[in-house]
């Protein structure tokens, strides 16, 4: 708990320097956002979680959504807990979500979890599979999205997919 917690102080302390230094006279707040997004690298099986999410939205008629770097940075924190922990959960969400509210301007959020699967057409599967991860997916609302994997020591995935409305 003692990492978890540094982890969540660090995230808030990158977070305010990058907010704090802006001038947003001249811009409003989503440009603000987007300008100040941070930068991550995409993992292959990410990319691909990205393009079928996509991909089965626009089948549905739906837009595509946005990836958010701000997004997956909260889904990164999460994913990295659940690894820690070994346990797929959404706990902590309300602070995941807060955190979305003041540096994504986030006005709705929901989100998909899982463990176990080895592939990206797997993990999508599974959640259009789920009534209620499939609600998050086809949430017509939503307008961007951030995702995070990682394995644990015997090579299992965690997926953490957070969808918010700006």
């Amino acid at each position: 708990m003692k990492n978890f917690t540094q982890k969540i102080l660090i995230l808030t302390l990158v977070s305010t320097f990058l907010f704090s230094c802006s001038n947003s006279d001249d811009m409003d707040e989503t440009n603000l956002v987007e300008k100040n997004d941070i930068s991550l690298t995409y993992s292959p099986i990410e990319n691909e979680i990205i393009s079928l999410i996509n991909d089965y939205r626009a089948s549905k008629g739906l837009s595509k959504l946005n990836i958010f770097n701000i997004v997956s940075n909260e889904a990164i924190t999460h994913t990295n807990y659940m690894v820690q922990t070994g346990e797929v959960s959404h706990a902590n969400f309300g602070v995941r979500y807060q955190n979305l509210v003041t540096y994504a301007d986030a006005k709705s959020a929901a989100e998909n979890v899982a463990y176990g699967y080895s592939t990206a057409e797997a993990v999508v599967n599974a959640w259009i599979n789920s009534e209620t991860h499939r609600q998050n997916i086809e949430n017509a609302s939503f307008t961007d999205f951030g995702i995070s994997t990682r394995s644990n020591n015997e090579n299992r995935y965690y997926f953490t997919n957070i969808f918010i409305k700006r």
